[in-house]
């Protein structure tokens, strides 16, 4: 068919009125511009995008400057925690970060190595992060020592902690060990695990990109402009996220700035592979590298710019989060995607039309005339499994959905209720260390008490119940008064420090209001400990607010648990109305958003199976099923799109069955391709030692290859072939398109 339409378009073997005639019909292609113009354009975009990516280079590295990675920052303001943690500092005066020192032996520590530590401990008070140091405290067993070291807030917290371990570890007397652990060991740890994202992060999703890059391209010079074009996107999207958040704008934590890293990367190396593909097609039947370029643009943009106005609307859904850590990624990564697909549609254009077909040497895409003849489409490997598909789409899809399903059914088996701080950090962590030997030589709790914030009047009152609690060990309240800054409250009242006949000090009071500090007897981290405050807040509902490291943990859950349940479906009606405009159509988009969530519970239900029972993982934080649910449906919607826009395209001129085997021969290579870099990038987030990165990691990169091989290659195609022409509805472009209005389509593309 399209052999006769060329022949009624061509006017002569002359390549210019070949070009021309195969302009959309009745506009026409304009004369080229000048060739300076041609030039001048080009030249300026890349020189523009070679200054951003300059200027944004210099910030890696630099993230740490305005990241936030305490928990407590990412609660609503209305969290309780979130306001016991605004009026700490009213009772205790400069904002305070916890660091918990713990010396154990196998040995009794003798009186001796006791004094030869508080000489150790008495020394770090002369750091200039830390704020203040509380005398050694030996336990009951004599096996061990603990000393509470208060780090200033606005101090560089990684730096602080190694400091402190730096200095302890020449005083500490041979056969003792040590650790530092309590929130900022925590959290020194965390951030030197987060510490990788800007070298071994980029360096192993770069070079898996590019071995992907060179097996596709299968030459040289091509797959270096793919990966510049991630790269100087990568690098805007940074400069202009680190001074929204210098200004406060948004939030930027580690967490955030990985997944910024791999998503930029991924999304502009698939819209350039797309891009790429195209232009390749266009260069084989154009012999002008202008009107490939101006060609390519024109089938490419649509697509573009719906998979990534897909991806941002879906990451924008974000916003409605409560929880600041979920609600930061949105716009973050929004901004990513914006560049990612500017850079493939400005950048990698510019530099590809300077270069023209040798881009792709040594394997040059010739000119050719009859390059697009039927014929082209029904070679490869991806129009023989079309061929194969059309024969029994029904058996296809059925059991493809039947696969699916098994995988799906494990998805309940997920445990996404929380995991302790102590198991964020894969690997060795001195912290976690730290606390398993509190938790050996002390009450669980010691040193990160739960707060709780009660009327003065109400001290006795509330007291009591925190005694009367299970899992409560000891409680007191803050005294300025105190040589210890707090004195111990039983149900005689607060007791005091000195001897017999010594007044009990006076508790400090701010606005009314005073903070007991309940030991519990589990660790701060702990599911008991979380249990505990659980039963602490129903027993105190409307009384007391209960804050802590503790609360935090319980808040941030159960805040995770609330965007999880919102913003899925608002995710879900965002993508269908999108698709629905951009396909005009309404069964399409409800049979393709219904084969990527059904894909989603697959890769989740797998995702279960290898956490529960390969990798023995502690389970996952509940905002994990949030994450992969974005990831995975606005990132397969993108190949979905990649795929029906061409198929649309096709069924205008053929029909919707060869629309769809023509679309899925055309495309399969490119999206297969994307598909493959996608799943690679997502893959490297691996190399982090952060148990809700590798988790992420598996669920996005093993969820979309199975888009990819099954649901993309398979199931769709297969529902199409067997709705066939019904699958457009409300639409039937078989009958509302008649042959003139098809061949003017065809002569225009």
């Amino acid at each position: 068919m399209s052999s006769q339409i060329l022949e009624k378009v061509e006017e002569s073997d002359d390549a210019a009125p070949r070009r021309a005639s195969r302009g959309r019909v009745g506009a026409g292609l304009p004369g080229k511009p000048p060739v300076w113009l041609r030039v001048l354009i080009p030249v300026f975009l890349i020189v523009l995008w070679l200054v951003g990516a300059a200027i944004g280079g210099p910030y890696f590295g630099k993230v740490g400057e305005v990241a936030a990675n305490d928990r407590a920052t990412f609660l609503p303001a209305s969290a309780d925690a979130t306001l016991v943690g605004e009026r700490f500092t009213d009772f205790v005066g400069d904002e305070v970060i916890p660091a918990i020192l713990v010396f154990t032996s196998e040995d009794q520590l003798s009186e001796t190595d006791l004094a030869e530590l508080t000489a150790t401990v008495e020394e770090l008070g002369d750091l200039q992060a830390v704020d203040s140091v509380s005398p050694l405290i030996p336990s009951e067993d004599g096996l061990a020592a603990q000393a509470f070291i208060p780090i200033d807030a606005s101090a560089e917290l990684g730096e602080a902690v190694a400091e402190i371990r730096d200095v302890v570890a020449e005083g500490v007397p041979a056969g003792v060990t040590h650790n530092v652990a309590g929130p900022a060991g925590f959290s020194a740890d965390l951030g030197e695990a987060f510490g990788g994202i800007d070298g071994l992060l980029l360096a192993v999703a770069l070079g898996a990109v590019l071995v992907i890059l060179l097996v596709v391209y299968r030459s040289v010079l091509l797959p270096i402009l793919v990966l510049s074009t991630s790269l100087f996107a990568l690098c805007v999207a940074l400069l202009v996220n680190w001074w929204l958040a210098k200004w406060e704008v948004l939030t930027l934590n580690g967490q955030t700035q990985g997944i910024l890293f791999i998503l930029v990367i991924g999304a502009a190396t698939d819209y350039a592979l797309l891009y790429t593909a195209r232009y390749r097609e266009e260069l084989r039947r154009n012999r002008s590298k202008w009107q490939a370029t101006r060609k390519t643009l024109r089938g490419s943009i649509e697509p573009i710019l719906a998979s990534g106005g897909t991806v941002i609307a879906g990451l924008l859904c974000l916003l409605f989060s409560d929880l600041a850590s979920n609600k930061s990624l949105g716009p973050v990564a929004a901004i990513g995607i914006v560049f990612a697909m500017m850079s493939a549609l400005t950048l990698l254009p510019s530099m590809l039309l300077l270069l023209g077909r040798a881009a792709f040497w040594p394997r040059r895409p010739k000119f050719d005339a009859d390059s697009d003849d039927d014929s082209a489409v029904h070679r490869g490997g991806y129009a023989t499994i079309g061929r194969w598909v059309s024969r029994r789409p029904r058996i296809v899809w059925v059991a493809s959905i039947a696969l699916l399903a098994i995988g799906a059914a494990f998805f309940p088996t997920l445990k996404a209720d929380g995991v302790a701080s102590s198991e964020l950090v894969i690997g060795a962590s001195d912290a976690r260390d730290g606390q398993v030997a509190l938790a050996e030589h002390f009450p669980g709790g010691s040193g990160d008490p739960t707060n709780v914030l009660v009327a003065q009047s109400d001290l006795q009152q509330v007291a009591d119940v925190l005694l009367a609690t299970d899992g409560v060990d000891s409680v007191s309240v803050l005294a300025e008064d105190s040589p210890s800054g707090s004195a111990p409250v039983t149900q005689d009242g607060i007791q005091p420090l000195g001897p017999p006949g010594t007044p009990a000090p006076d508790p400090t009071v701010d606005d009314g209001e005073v903070l007991l500090q309940a030991t519990l007897i589990h660790p701060a981290d702990s599911a008991e400990a979380e249990q505990v405050v659980r039963e602490i807040r129903a027993q105190l509902d409307g009384i007391a607010l209960v804050g802590g490291t503790t609360a935090v943990a319980v808040d941030t859950n159960d805040t995770s648990i609330r965007d999880r349940n919102l913003i899925i479906p608002i995710v879900l009606v965002v993508i269908l109305f999108i698709l629905m405009g951009l396909l005009r159509s309404v069964l399409a988009p409800i049979l393709l958003v219904a084969t990527t969530v059904l894909s989603f519970g697959t890769a989740m239900g797998v995702s279960a199976l290898v956490f529960n029972h390969v990798l023995d993982l502690p389970g996952a934080d509940p905002s994990v099923p949030l994450y992969g649910f974005v990831f995975l449906v606005a990132l397969g919607i993108d190949y979905n799109i990649f795929l029906m826009t061409r198929v649309r395209e096709e069924a205008l001129l053929h029909g919707t069955r060869q629309g769809i085997l023509r679309g899925l021969s055309v495309t399969g290579g490119v999206i297969t391709s994307a598909g493959i870099v996608l799943a690679a990038t997502f893959a490297a987030l691996a190399v982090i030692p952060i148990l809700f990165l590798l988790q992420l990691a598996f669920i996005v990169a093993f969820g979309v290859l199975l888009d990819t091989f099954l649901v993309r290659t398979l199931l769709v195609p297969a529902l199409g072939l067997d709705i066939g022409r019904h699958l457009w509805w409300p639409k039937r472009l078989d009958k509302d398109w008649e042959p003139a209005a098809r061949e003017t389509v065809r002569v225009g593309s």
